[in-house]
């Protein structure tokens, strides 16, 4: 059963210089239990992505599909229905907590918005689900300032799950993180999906990360789908031109197997009412005048692999 289907999202953005197209007919599903990577550089819309698709964000146009219903354009309690059942853990564990706030309020907040018990039950709530994160119970009464960045993740963690979410997004949740910490984290949370059955969108711009995690990757550039299959298929068989690129910067144990850079050059196009055309090809050293005249659709090159390049096919 999918857990959430998005079919042609879009989310633009009014400047004073015109519409900033920062998601642009965006489509994929997560079934239960399964993986989400959404990578790329910075503000490639990857955020934005996430924050529409559990309505934190108001779409421009398109449709989201919760369990089978059409969530596009709920309102009321069909709203806060989804939002409970949709959470987000986010990139910067120290500035999404409520610094007056203490461990123990922050994730018995959710529970007392939504009336999940009385004040003994959600106590008790509380205690399961900081020992489930791994937290001791001697920081209930801490408060943010007083924790580390990973015990702070940590909470963010407990606080998204105390709801009994379905579906998580996961905006960047390590990258603020020392890298043995990043590891604990990843860890606990493939645990607790294999415990719970959770779905995730898991958001980053670390390719080691997302290949240890994923079970599907979608490639975003400038708001567009550039590649999207699963996660053993895109390291593997790497389709488009900024895949590979992207790939080629993946730090390389082996020092001994010399790896080909992809260094990009080139302006990068403005996502600002962009033009017809492929965003890409200013930084493309295999685009075609076509490239520059029209944008490629999204194309199945293979099982369950689709690429947005007028030569994918061809040995690049």
């Amino acid at each position: 059963m999918n857990t959430l289907e998005v079919r042609n999202l879009k989310k633009y953005f009014k400047t004073p210089r015109g519409m900033l197209h920062a998601v642009d007919n965006v489509s994929f599903t997560i079934q239960e239990g399964k993986t989400l990577g959404v990578v790329g550089e910075s503000g490639c819309g990857k955020s934005t992505l996430g924050r529409t698709v559990i309505r934190l964000l108001e779409k421009t146009d398109g449709e989201i599909f919760f369990e089978g219903q059409n969530v596009s354009d709920a309102k009321g309690k069909k709203l806060k229905a989804l939002r409970g059942n949709t959470q987000m853990i986010f990139q910067d564990p120290f500035s999404s907590l409520n610094p007056r706030m203490t461990v123990s309020q922050t994730i018995a907040e959710p529970m007392r918005i939504y009336k999940r018990g009385g004040r003994k039950e959600i106590v008790e709530r509380v205690r399961e689900l900081m020992e489930t994160v791994g937290l001791s119970q001697r920081f209930q009464d801490s408060y943010p300032h007083e924790l580390d960045g990973g015990r702070r993740q940590r909470i963010g963690v407990a606080r998204a799950l105390a709801l009994n979410p379905k579906l998580i997004v996961c905006d960047e949740p390590v990258s603020a993180l020392d890298v043995s910490i990043q590891a604990q984290i990843i860890n606990l949370m493939q645990n607790l999906q294999e415990q719970r059955n959770l779905a995730y969108i898991f958001i980053t711009h670390d390719l080691s990360v997302v290949r240890h995690i994923s079970d599907e990757i979608l490639v975003m550039y400038l708001g567009v789908e550039a590649e999207r299959c699963p996660a053993k298929e895109l390291f593997k068989n790497p389709a488009h031109p900024y895949t590979r690129a992207l790939l080629s910067a993946i730090p390389r144990v082996n020092i001994h197997k010399k790896t080909e850079r992809v260094i990009l050059e080139g302006e990068i196009t403005s996502p600002i009412d962009p033009p017809d055309a492929c965003r890409f090809a200013a930084r493309c050293q295999y685009a075609l005048d076509i490239c520059r005249r029209r944008e490629p659709a999204l194309t199945e090159i293979g099982e369950n692999h689709f690429a947005a390049c007028h030569r994918v096919g061809e040995a690049l």
